[in-house]
């Protein structure tokens, strides 16, 4: 993150998100401000809060896009939740909290992966020499033990090189072989139906203690047998406390929480009914938003400098309808703007993961070449723009609809055209979706 500018972040957003430049500079200068606030002394550092963010504007303009790759880009735990699951029927205060222990799951998985590639050449040598353990035959090893002192380790090293060049050359892979697996129990009757996650931490762990691993033996082919191995070594090669040190580190100083629909939680001045619920929410959220020790598996979490990013379209409801305290703790406010059909043209074309080229290489996984005219471009934009003002506004998720629409043909019968030229112009797009426009009831449930 050191190395990365806002500029530079924006130049990266840009690659894959077209439009809502105010929306990317605000979660640019969101986290290159973490980068500043490790650069200052201990006494000051700990009064320095995030820069919480709220996205308003509808749905299908990039608001959780931009959440998910920035955080991608800076290698930060991240978690999307869903603001409205928290009105659902059963909820209760602690619910709110599990977004947090959520977001140390994600880090704990982000440092192991990373602990995995630093243990990866031990751990593949471990799990080599316990394969070949397992590949010697019984019937050699007999007649090892009747031959005598040196004969007996040069035969046996001899096997063992052998097999290991086999091995390595893949000739095994589908031979079975007997290995010891590792199964943790999974609690039973009133535990499993609730789930072991929505449980306090110290219920889990009285649990994992109660129930320890058990090994057993288990039949299985060598290209398996080779991946279990293996992630028994690195669980041994990895420091677990210091794994989960780490995580929590990671989670508390970079973590990054996306609230969406927080505008379904807004009250509208009502005092009855689901207001009341929605009221609930708010106030459970306003702690861990503005800072407090949440319980995890990993050990006590503090929530006061994880990024929220909260999002809504705010068609019913606007931000002033929110508790005063919770509005606070999101300082910044960008609105992102409908998307135009130039926007839609863009986002057909420009992003490396556009949908013209994601269609592309489908097709050229079946051996067929297809190529997009700039016309049909511009039809499959117009359309989209005609449709999301006539219908529902869904932003860029039209676009998803309509190119499926025009390419269902050609998707379905790919295998039988391999090695032909397609080309898709304006008139194949308009031939595919004339009647479907012309006639607004069927475009509601089609497009």
């Amino acid at each position: 993150m050191s190395d990365l500018t806002p500029r530079q972040i924006v130049a990266e957003l840009d690659r894959y998100i077209i439009g809502q430049d105010h929306a990317k500079r605000a979660v640019a200068v969101a986290v290159r401000n973490r980068w500043r606030r490790q650069r200052l002394p201990e006494s000051l550092r700990s009064d320095v809060g995030p820069k919480n963010i709220m996205m308003m504007g509808p749905t299908g303009v990039g608001k959780t896009e931009i959440a998910r790759r920035l955080a991608r880009l800076v290698n930060a735990p991240f978690i999307k939740v869903e603001a409205t699951r928290y009105t659902e029927v059963g909820y209760h205060g602690r619910d709110v909290e599990s977004m947090v222990r959520d977001l140390v799951e994600q880090a704990v998985r982000m440092v192991r992966q990373e602990q995995t590639e630093v243990v990866r050449a031990q751990a593949e040598q471990l799990a080599e020499e316990r394969l070949l353990d397992a590949l010697v035959p019984r019937a050699d090893r007999t007649r090892a033990e009747d031959a005598s002192g040196d004969e007996v380790s040069t035969q046996r090293q001899r096997s063992r090189e052998k097999m290991r060049a086999l091995l390595r050359d893949g000739q095994l892979d589908d031979r079975e072989v007997e290995i010891a697996a590792e199964d943790r129990p999974v609690p039973v009757g009133m535990m499993a139906a609730i789930g072991v996650d929505q449980l306090d931490p110290e219920i889990q762990n009285f649990f994992e203690r109660l129930m320890p691993q058990q090994n057993r033996s288990r039949r299985v082919p060598v290209r398996e047998a080779r991946r279990m191995l293996f992630d028994q070594a690195c669980e041994q090669l990895i420091d677990r406390e210091k794994l989960h040190r780490e995580a929590v580190r990671r989670a508390e100083e970079t973590g990054i929480i996306f609230l969406d629909e927080i505008d379904k939680i807004a009250a509208s001045g009502r005092e009855h009914g689901p207001d009341v619920s929605r009221q609930g929410v708010q106030r459970d959220l306003l702690p861990v938003v503005e800072g407090c020790t949440v319980n995890t598996r990993y050990g006590p979490v503090r929530t006061d400098h994880i990024l929220f990013i909260a999002a809504g379209a705010f068609h019913g409801s606007r931000p002033s309808d929110l508790m005063p305290e919770l509005q606070g703790r999101f300082p910044l406010r960008v609105e992102l703007s409908d998307l135009t059909r130039e926007d839609f043209v863009r986002i057909l074309t420009q992003p490396q993961n556009a949908l013209t080229r994601q269609q592309i290489a489908l097709m050229a996984a079946e051996g067929v070449r297809l190529e997009f005219t700039d016309d049909a471009v511009e039809a499959m934009a117009e359309i989209a723009e005609q449709v999301n003002r006539n219908t529902m506004n869904i932003g860029a998720r039209r676009l998803y609809t309509i190119v499926e629409k025009v390419l269902e043909d050609l998707s379905f019968e790919a295998p039988e055209r391999a090695g032909e030229s397609v080309v898709i112009d304006a008139g194949t797009v308009r031939r595919r979706l004339a009647a479907i426009c012309a006639d607004e009831d069927v475009s509601r449930y089609i497009l």
